[in-house]
Parts: structure tokens; C-alpha cells; sequence
């Protein structure tokens, strides 16, 4: 039986493709948890209609993205953390301050979406890349300053 995925399944295919299952592995799997629907003339149409769509709305998150990394060029966010002997944080800097530091200035990215390997625990200048989109990047610098 010919099915088209309305979701990615493992070891089967991706979104919008048409796959030969065996019939009750469709009946009795796929269609009941809606990930395919018959491959008949009408829902290949409305499938493609509705992929013709999701591109149309990555391509323009895509370019927003872009955008974005364009005004995120040289933006430096500056964060005061109380800090002991040899510049060491007393607690560190996570994505979720660099977040806040960014909504200060303007910028409004999810915590998500900013790349952080370990969390900052030394004062410093630190070069960060926030993955806007998944083929744009862009690197802002966090200042980590003492307070006192």
C-alpha cells in the first residue's frame, strides 16, 4: 500500500514522501496515529500544496534570519557578575543571561537558539554564536565584567 508521510518516520522516510508499507503496518500504525494518509491523486495534491507552503515559510524564516544576523554584527553584551580572586565567577554565565543581556539591548533570541558549550566562570571576553536559523549563524561578543 502506498502511503504519503505527514510526518518523518524513523527508518521509513521524511515529511511529504511516498512510501510502500505493507497494508496493516499503514492500517494499523501510520493511519491511526495520523503520520500518513492514503497516496491517492487528491492528498498528493493537498501535500504538495502544503509543502509548497512550508518552503515558502522557511525560505522567508530564513531571510529574517538573515536580516537578524546582519544587526547582531559586532554587538557586544556587557554582564556584571560578582567575581573572587583570579577573575573567577561566583556562579556563571549561562545562555539564559546572555538572552537577558541581548532583550536589554533590543534583540529578542530564544536561550535555545545561542550556543554555548560550558557556562562562562571566568571574567573575560568571549566570542558566542547564536544559530538563528538552521543555515545562518551569527557571533556576538560577551563582555563578562566584575561588580562590585
Amino acid at each position: 500500500m502506498e502511503v504519503i508521510l505527514r510526518e518523518d518516520v524513523e527508518k521509513l522516510g521524511a515529511r511529504g514522501q511516498v512510501v510502500k508499507v505493507a497494508s496493516g503496518y499503514a492500517r494499523n500504525f501510520l493511519l491511526p496515529r495520523k503520520l500518513a494518509v492514503p497516496a491517492t491523486a487528491s492528498n498528493k495534491a493537498i501535500v504538495e500544496q502544503e509543502r509548497q507552503a512550508h518552503l515558502r515559510k522557511e525560505a522567508k524564516l530564513a531571510t529574517e534570519a538573515g536580516g537578524l544576523a546582519t544587526l547582531l554584527q559586532g554587538v557586544v553584551v556587557s554582564i556584571r557578575q560578582k567575581a573572587g580572586e583570579h577573575d573567577q565567577l561566583f556562579g556563571s554565565v549561562t545562555a539564559q543571561d546572555i538572552a537577558d543581556g541581548l532583550a536589554k539591548l533590543g534583540y529578542t533570541i530564544e536561550r535555545k537558539k545561542i550556543q554555548l558549550d560550558d557556562p562562562i566562570k571566568q571574567l573575560g571576553d568571549y566570542n558566542v554564536n547564536l544559530k538563528l536559523h538552521r543555515d545562518v549563524t551569527a557571533a556576538i561578543t560577551v563582555k563578562v565584567e566584575r561588580e562590585e
